[in-house]
């Protein structure tokens, strides 16, 4: 009995320990998942903005440039996966890992090339540890992305994609990642990046005026210059969103491995009391008996 009573108590302690650990990265969590929020935020109207302004330009314009007109056959295509440096978050990486597999078998499956380029440590280890090819990997900045990390990506699939399709180039770019919609709620989302994707019908259902678009010195400098600026704010914020919801599911993580610790402790100390009660109610049981063998004797 005593020595079940010291396996139960290091045990408890065990599980104190691990408490603390798990306790103290849920709090780490919550207090920067609140400014990964606000960055989220702040990053919104600009890309939004931008966006909305080429998709006017794709609807209601007859130029063509490779920012807003599809090619007729498309051979390559990019896709970008923004998963996560660290686990202890749930479902996060796995999900858009997951997300990431289902859009390159579809890919592969409408007869394209795939070419994959990884953002974070979880992905890159998945790939690698498979011993896949892929172009290029960034890591370090998953949990607090900062612009220069998006330039960098965007520098290369902007160089890649304006290369032609025998130098290595590539016709389209996806990129797939996690969508911040609340502390609850974070999905993995595949986005096409370029060509620019319009929605049919989403310019025409809103009732303000529709500007006019002049360009100067020309409509191709003027794309040319725009199509980095998308890309880069793109994945800037798709990387901000990333970032909150790995945050957010790291704080849900820890927050349930803190709940359960706290249901173990009290199992083992439960078990621990059983164990300890047993041993009292053996040591009165010797007694009793030894002092009823030597009444009889």
């Amino acid at each position: 009995m005593g020595a079940q009573m010291r396996v139960y108590r290091q045990r408890i302690r065990s599980v104190q320990a691990t408490k603390k650990i798990t306790r103290a990265m849920e709090l780490i969590a919550a207090s920067r998942v609140v400014k990964a929020r606000q960055r989220v935020v702040e990053s919104g109207p600009y890309t939004h903005a931008l966006t909305k302004a080429l998709s006017a330009l794709a609807t209601y314009s007859n130029e063509a440039h490779a920012l807003i007109t599809e090619k007729s056959e498309i051979k390559r295509a990019a896709v970008l996966v923004i998963a996560g440096d660290r686990g202890l978050s749930g479902g996060y990486n796995s999900s858009v890992i997951k997300e990431s597999e289902q859009l390159v078998q579809k890919l592969q499956a409408e007869g394209k090339e795939v070419v994959v380029y990884l953002c974070g440590q979880r992905a890159i280890n998945f790939y690698k540890f498979r011993h896949r090819t892929y172009a290029a990997e960034w890591s370090g900045f998953s949990d607090a992305p900062q612009f220069h990390h998006a330039k960098a990506i965007a520098d290369r699939l902007v160089a890649d994609f304006t290369l032609d399709i025998d130098a290595g180039g590539n016709d389209e770019v996806h990129i797939v990642y996690t969508r911040f919609k609340s502390m609850v709620t974070q999905e993995p989302r595949v986005l096409r990046l370029v060509p620019l994707e319009v929605i049919e019908g989403e310019a025409s259902a809103t009732p303000e005026v529709l500007p006019l678009y002049s360009f100067e010195p020309s409509v191709e400098e003027v794309l040319d210059a725009l199509l980095p600026k998308y890309v880069t704010n793109r994945i800037y914020t798709c990387l901000l969103g990333s970032a909150a919801s790995q945050l957010a599911a790291q704080q849900r993580a820890m927050k349930s491995a803190t709940d359960n610790a706290d249901t173990l402790i009290k199992t083992y100390t439960r078990l621990a009391n059983q164990a300890r009660q047993a041993e009292i109610t053996q040591e009165i049981s010797e007694i009793v008996g030894g002092a009823n063998a030597l009444a009889s004797a």
